[in-house]
């Protein structure tokens, strides 16, 4: 188990690897577009934007590119929100749920208001909580979830290179 005990300002703290990782695992990969579960388009690794058109392809090599420029454009944004001392394993798991759900979304959390609060234990208690996407409670968001509450309160998870797959992770009891 990693120490929470060294928190600094969000402002200092860059996405890490293990994020990407658990990002990359629960988003998971597709080389064409696809509606995701509250309709948006979306490709590659999560990407979305008005740069995703239907009929458009993409390779694992520029889904990489997009999910590490995303993840970092979304973490850039939220941290901004995080006027505590964090933790790099609370802001990995902050930044995925942030990758997942949107800045306004965390900027209008109960979430951030507890962080804020310096209320760590029960801040991380929230990512629990955001499981429904278009009114209907979804698997794959529990599992993403419990993985992000896991890493918030200083659990390493373990992810495994699947190295046939080529840049996909899989979560490891």
């Amino acid at each position: 188990m990693n120490s929470l005990k060294t928190r600094m300002a969000a402002i200092l703290i860059a996405v890490s690897a293990a994020a990407v990782g658990l990002i990359a695992n629960f988003e998971g990969f597709s080389p064409t577009v696809y509606k995701d579960a509250v309709n948006v388009n979306t490709i590659g690794y999560g990407h979305t934007g008005k740069d995703v058109k239907p009929g458009m392809t993409i390779t694992r090599t520029q889904a990489k590119a997009l999910l590490v420029k995303d993840a970092d454009k979304h973490w850039e944004q939220a941290r901004q929100y995080i006027k505590v001392p964090i933790s790099q394993n609370e802001a990995d798991a902050y930044a995925s749920f942030v990758y997942n759900v949107g800045v306004g979304n965390f900027a209008r959390s109960t979430l951030l208001k507890k962080l804020n609060q310096g209320r760590y234990s029960e801040a991380c208690a929230e990512l629990k909580k955001w499981v429904y996407a278009g009114g209907k409670r979804l698997k794959g968001l529990v599992r993403r979830r419990e993985a992000e509450y896991r890493m918030c309160t200083g659990h390493d998870l373990k992810l495994s290179y699947v190295p046939a797959n080529d840049w996909t992770y899989r979560l490891v009891a």
